[in-house]
């Protein structure tokens, strides 16, 4: 049977990518762990292998189309046997997919279901398969029978939502392949105000929701949710340029809009000497042996001691190695430590694992290769996912202090400023120090102020007595 490749969901963020290239032509021959194409998307640029042998009957999707939805059809593989043009014809044109070969998971604008063969996070495209008829399906698209013990036929889409919204799917009429009940029929009976769904066709056509109006101004007298045409009026015709969003943008704004929005932030800052850091980073660095062009095998950084500093205030601090997670929170056994790296249009936040154990040498190394890699979109999601806490380090911009928003599911992040000389006192006298300012965001579902207190407390400990962590 005839193969729909779907539009893959490359990370749990993703809702929309762009076909950058295909890898493969119409005529192809196609097997298992072949790269089929590269999709760019809102964190990266990736190469998406195949997971079904076949031939890449019909490219449904050109390169270089920006914006397509996840689940949407983007190719139709001949299975091994089939004649690739009967499969042309039979997948249709105008880049559509054939009504029982859609995702219901577009529909419901909900993650693609676990019977599509779909890898969130990884490298393999969707698939569906076309005119496979479910156990108990009757052909013809006449409403399925409930099988024994009054079985229904449902994906599982359908059946989350039913079960979330109430609704009794015995009553539903499928309009999916074969009868089968799927999202759409689900929202269509909850819509009418009954459990009996409308007609397939009028399913479809549910009237959508008038869109809401704008908010009016916020109590501090500023506008809030303005439309575009409303915020064009602020401003004279021709003075400004309009920059469309990327998806990385998108994403920055949407995710880090809930979060301040659902997190309850407080703030703590520390100051923090770095003169005995600086000596034993000097020392260090003067070690390092060369390699065989005759470069330093390694060159540590003031950020590599602050990242591995924070990994061991989270161990010893083990309350605060956790995260929100609605009903409870996960304490992890080892330190996680996103950093914050600048890319053009945004940034991402590549995790460094068991940062407590790390050497020095070795998270300067991971750094430099994650760096690098970030700058050219070539991160994996599973390396920039996850984490405790997070180090964005504004120190060589010249930026004394600030605050960080923090990344979720992430508890905590710590916002490093620029290493200064400042007058002190010390035994009585002035004297000049090297200072750096560190503020810890903490979201205080998980870390209440004296733990939060005790973490910041831990992470200065180590900054001003470095040595601690070389043993």
């Amino acid at each position: 049977m005839p193969i729909n490749v779907l539009m893959p969901a490359l990370s749990p963020t993703m809702e929309k990518g762009n076909l950058a290239k295909w890898l493969k032509k119409e005529g192809d021959a196609v097997k298992s762990g072949d790269v089929l194409a590269e999709i760019e998307t809102d964190k990266a640029t990736m190469e998406v292998e195949a997971i079904d042998e076949g031939v890449l009957a019909k490219i449904v999707v050109p390169e270089g189309t920006a914006d397509v939805p996840v689940n949407d059809l983007i190719a139709v593989i001949a299975a091994e046997g089939e004649d690739p043009s009967s499969v042309q014809a039979a997948s249709g044109t105008n880049g559509k997919a054939a009504p029982e070969a859609k995702s219901e998971a577009k529909s419901a604008a909900a993650p693609a279901p676990a019977d599509q063969n779909t890898t969130p996070g990884g490298g393999h495209m969707s698939y569906e398969r076309v005119n496979e008829a479910p156990e108990g399906a009757q052909p013809g698209g006449s409403p399925q029978p409930q099988g024994a013990g009054g079985r229904v036929f449902a994906s599982p889409l359908a059946r989350r939502i039913a079960k979330q919204e109430g609704v009794d799917l015995a009553a539903v009429e499928g309009s999916g392949p074969h009868g089968r009940i799927i999202a759409r029929d689900v929202q269509a009976a909850k819509a009418s105000g009954g459990t009996k769904a409308p007609a397939p066709q009028a399913a479809a056509e549910a009237p959508k929701a008038a869109a809401p109006a704008p908010k009016a101004a916020s109590a501090g007298g500023a506008p809030a949710g303005l439309s575009l045409d409303q915020v064009r009026g602020f401003y004279a015709k021709g003075s400004y340029e309009e920059v469309p969003l990327d998806g990385m943008r998108k994403t920055i704004a949407k995710r880090l809009t809930e979060a301040m929005q659902v997190a309850p932030h407080f703030y703590l800052t520390v100051d923090c000497e770095l003169d005995a850091l600086m000596k034993l980073r000097e020392t260090l660095n003067a070690s390092a042996g060369k390699d065989k062009d005759g470069k330093p095998a390694f060159k540590l950084s003031v950020n590599d001691f602050v990242i591995k500093a924070m990994g061991l205030a989270l161990t010893r601090v083990p309350a605060a190695n956790a995260v929100w997670a609605e009903d409870r929170v996960l304490r992890f056994k080892q330190a996680e430590v996103g950093v914050a790296v600048a890319i053009d249009g945004g940034l991402f936040t590549p995790v460094i694992r068991r940062a407590d154990e790390k050497t020095l040498s070795t998270i300067s190394k991971e750094m430099k290769d994650f760096a690098a890699r970030a700058r050219a979109k070539k991160l994996k999601p599973e390396e920039y996912q996850g984490g405790v806490t997070s180090v964005s380090n504004l120190g060589m911009f010249g930026i004394k202090h600030f605050t960080a928003v923090i990344n979720p599911p992430q508890s905590s992040i710590l916002a490093v400023g620029a290493g200064e000389k400042r007058v002190v006192v010390k035994d009585g006298a002035p004297a000049v120090v090297q200072v750096m300012t560190a503020t810890l965001s903490c979201d205080h579902r998980v870390l209440d102020g004296a733990l939060g207190a005790e973490l910041i407390a831990a992470f200065k400990g180590l900054i001003e007595n470095p040595m601690g962590m070389l043993v």
